[in-house]
């Protein structure tokens, strides 16, 4: 997808297809205005006519002239204002309703005009970077696996209004298409099946994605290595697997390779059955959304390889298959860390944190400025917050408070979680240093005090995502989520 920022008059401006917003009171946006105004009121007329009034996520298609050049005209329903804005969730469901009214049309271009529409707590320059961002998920579709593929869309190019503002309005396409790619190129990978997106490919996914950038520098350690370093947390996952383990770590730098980098590491479990612990049948099919944690560590790669930031960004994949075998971990075994901390088993469909923990451990050599974790990691974290907000834990608040922030601005929000010594003791354990669940109650807590068992010299926070990552039902699919969130953090951590 094109996206053009270009200075155009709505009411002369010459299009297959132009789009324009209008709120619930019936009022019109600038655009609208100069339509209405060389129409000699006909929008005005036809829209009380049509009794269109602009609610939340409501569309109008007009294949007729009201005043416009632009031989068909959409009216987006913006919903009410508030002091002059528009809250930031109405923002994003016209839109969808923009995608909605245009994704089987035989339109190549169209041209989107929401100059004087103001969104509460955000510049002008998020609602260019959310018009890229939304349409290019939006747009995309996955069925490489599908026999038939669907017609091809000819959408192509998408102008917007700069309203004088092209430089800035061109360069916040950029960022959101950016970050639109890469949540795409997430739900990619958690969409594919678990007989295709092994550990291995994701290892020849980031060997790719080297080749193709020099700012990235990428190794993966195979199991013989890790074995090596002491991982035996992790090794303990993948032990009943015919796949093979892998650790990928890459290397962004766009800045003196002395500053110190944010490091992201991500749960790469590409299935889960639950191992010994196995998991019901039903289901189960969806727990090849398990890595995608890792997952979002790639899409957040591939978008600051699009934008090439002056920031040093480190992603550690720690990627595995969780399967039953003769030769899979009991419960009840006791394995060591890299840490050198011993670990009981107690659940071996507590994954996760196992192969987290020596991610984690290993991520200390980098001397981090903050290490991120993000996984898909407890059902307990769903059932507290649902699928609308991330699970956020650190043992830093003012780090919690930036990431709590970055969301916020991204429209991808995190809520913090208590992180306090008092669940420690759930994780005792008999005959180990700790054991690798804390019974039922606060299960995403324990799992996130586990983790922090490792973290203590780093300023650290984890991401649960377990109820974000993916929708069930008839929507099944990968999220994307949570690269918008990662890469505004990013952006504005330096």
């Amino acid at each position: 997808m094109q996206f053009q920022a270009k200075s155009f008059d709505a009411a002369s401006h010459s299009s297959p297809l132009l789009v324009i917003g209008v709120f619930s009171d019936a009022s019109l946006t600038p655009a609208g205005q100069l339509i209405d105004q060389a129409g000699e009121g006909q929008l005005s007329k036809l829209l009380d006519r049509e009794n269109f009034t602009g609610e939340r996520g409501t569309s109008l298609m007009l294949h007729h002239s009201v005043g416009q050049t632009a031989e068909r005209l959409l009216l987006l329903g913006l919903g009410k204002t508030d002091k002059g804005d528009i809250k930031p969730d109405v923002f994003i469901a016209a839109l969808s309703a923009l995608h909605s009214a245009v994704k089987t049309s035989p339109y190549k271009s169209l041209s989107l005009d929401l100059t004087g529409v103001s969104v509460t707590g955000h510049d002008p320059s998020w609602l260019s970077s959310k018009v890229a961002q939304v349409l290019t998920t939006e747009l995309w579709h996955f069925e490489q696996f599908k026999s038939k593929k669907g017609k091809k869309r000819p959408l192509n190019k998408i102008t917007v209004n700069a309203d004088g503002t092209v430089a800035a309005v061109k360069t916040a396409l950029a960022q959101g298409q950016a970050v639109g790619d890469g949540m795409n190129y997430a739900r990619e990978l958690g969409n594919l099946p678990g007989n295709i997106c092994t550990p291995s490919y994701l290892a020849n996914q980031a060997r790719a994605m080297a080749r193709e950038h020099t700012h990235l520098t990428v190794s993966v350690l195979d199991e013989k290595q890790m074995q090596a370093e002491g991982m035996g947390s992790l090794l303990s996952v993948s032990a009943g697997s015919d796949e093979p383990a892998k650790l990928i770590v890459m290397e962004y730098y766009g800045a003196a390779k002395t500053t110190a980098p944010n490091v992201l590491v991500g749960k790469g479990i590409t299935f889960d059955t639950g191992g010994i612990s196995l998991k019901p049948g039903a289901g189960m099919d969806e727990m090849k959304f398990d890595m995608c944690g890792a997952a979002s560590v790639f899409g957040t790669m591939r978008t600051l390889l699009a934008l090439q930031p002056n920031i040093n960004v480190v992603a550690i994949v720690a990627a595995a298959e969780n399967m039953p075998s003769g030769r899979a971990t009991k419960p009840g075994d006791i394995v060591t860390s890299m840490s050198g901390q011993t670990i009981e088993i107690l659940n071996t469909d507590a994954e996760g944190r196992l192969v987290l923990c020596d991610a984690l451990t290993y991520a200390k050599r980098f001397k981090p400025n903050s290490v991120i974790d993000i996984a898909t990691l407890t059902g307990a974290c769903v059932i507290a917050l649902g699928n609308h907000a991330h699970g956020l834990f650190s043992n830093d608040q003012q780090f919690a408070d930036q990431l709590l922030a970055a969301g916020t601005a991204a429209g991808d929000r995190a809520w913090q979680m208590p992180l306090w010594d008092e669940y420690q003791k759930q994780l005792d354990s008999n005959f180990a240093d700790i054991a690798n669940i804390g019974g039922r109650e606060g299960g995403s807590i324990t799992a996130a005090c586990f983790l922090s068992r490792f973290t203590k010299d780093l300023r650290w926070a984890h991401l649960d995502i377990a109820g974000t990552a993916w929708n069930s039902g008839s929507a099944k699919g990968a999220t994307g989520r949570p690269v918008p969130l990662l890469v505004q953090y990013l952006l504005h951590s330096h």
